[in-house]
């Protein structure tokens, strides 16, 4: 991907800017200048853009747990962060930017001030080169460099034909930008589908209220269920929907990993692992019973196709089950997910 042509601005020069990178910083210097833009401003203080920068990465770190790498210091801010100025893992971003941009915190102040010693003249090089800091923050308020902004010491100031570029593209900009790091991310998390965990995660409806249908015709035709985490006997009304592997991780609500469950416990269990040796058989019985009952009874069932990509035949295989469930148990312990303890 590219971003939009123009006979202005030397968007070659834009295109080559997250190659050979290393670290995430300048995706998310890029994104949160563009945000600033769409908000009609051309002169951008750092402390703004730093904050923009956890703002957008709150949710990859915290809520998804996404490896950035080891020489990324965005995760260790975001982190850092969250535990200085009290905010919580699901804090909306009006509150997370407002907290940073009003914070007075020594310690806030040092994580955010980290990134100034070289994302903002470096995300330059393509203009100006491999020079010293003091250089490039010189050449950048040069006209004859075209660069996209001027660099001062407490802010940047964007130049007329580069903000005219941004706001025409911003939307087009902002894919280039989301592209860009979903792939550099997803090299570092291979294992870990990366595009639906950039973001926010979306507000969804209650899964009670669309995927109860489908455990009803089958609790219905069994009288009851039982709990896999409590052994007690599930009735219609008297149940909930829940991800087995926590949707935090796998970041879908797809039917293979729903099952019903005691209210009271699917709180506790909240955002923590089921260990496999203790729920596997018991969630794959009560996984296939339910796809043969709905596949008898109610054939034309949308959620069936949920299945479908894992089990084209239609055949609920313990073992090919068993090796989609196991290792993405591990991938999220290995990514910081806990397991539950009983």
């Amino acid at each position: 991907m590219i971003p939009p042509s123009s006979n202005n601005i030397s968007v070659s020069k834009l295109s080559s800017v997250f190659k050979n990178t290393s670290a995430t910083y300048k995706f998310y210097w890029f994104w949160a200048i563009l945000e600033s833009v769409e908000e009609g401003n051309s002169v951008i203080t750092k402390k703004e853009i730093f904050s923009r920068m956890i703002k957008i990465s709150w949710y990859t770190v915290n809520y998804y747990r996404i490896s950035f790498g080891k020489q990324d210091l965005i995760q260790k801010a975001v982190e850092g962060i969250k535990e200085i100025e009290n905010l919580q893992v699901d804090s909306k971003h009006d509150l997370i930017f407002k907290t940073l941009l009003n914070s007075t915190n020594k310690d806030t102040l040092g994580l955010l001030n980290h990134f100034n010693l070289n994302v903002p003249h470096k995300f330059l090089s393509p203009w100006l080169g491999s020079k010293s800091k003091s250089e490039m923050y010189k050449l950048s308020t040069d006209d004859y460099n075209a660069t996209p902004y001027s660099l001062y010491d407490d802010r940047i100031e964007i130049s007329e034909s580069w903000l005219n570029y941004f706001n025409i593209n911003s939307g087009i900009l902002k894919t280039f930008c989301y592209w860009n790091l979903t792939l550099f991310l997803q090299s570092r998390n291979p294992n870990v589908h990366i595009p639906n965990k950039i973001s926010r995660p979306i507000i969804r409806g209650s899964l009670n209220k669309h995927k109860t249908k489908f455990w009803d015709i089958i609790i219905k035709q069994l009288g009851s269920v039982k709990c896999i985490y409590t052994n007690e006997n599930l009735k219609i009304g008297e149940y909930v929907v829940e991800h087995f592997i926590p949707y935090q991780f796998v970041a879908h609500d797809l039917m293979w990993n729903l099952i019903p469950a005691e209210s009271s416990f699917n709180s506790k269990k909240s955002d923590k692992l089921p260990k496999f040796e203790d729920y596997f058989d018991s969630f794959y019985e009560i996984q296939k019973v339910g796809f043969d009952i709905i596949k008898e009874n109610s054939p034309k069932n949308k959620f069936l196709e949920d299945y479908l990509p894992l089990f084209p035949s239609q055949n609920i295989e313990k073992k090919k089950f068993e090796n989609l469930i196991k290792p993405l148990l591990t991938i999220a312990n290995n990514n910081g997910f806990q397991y539950l303890i009983t």
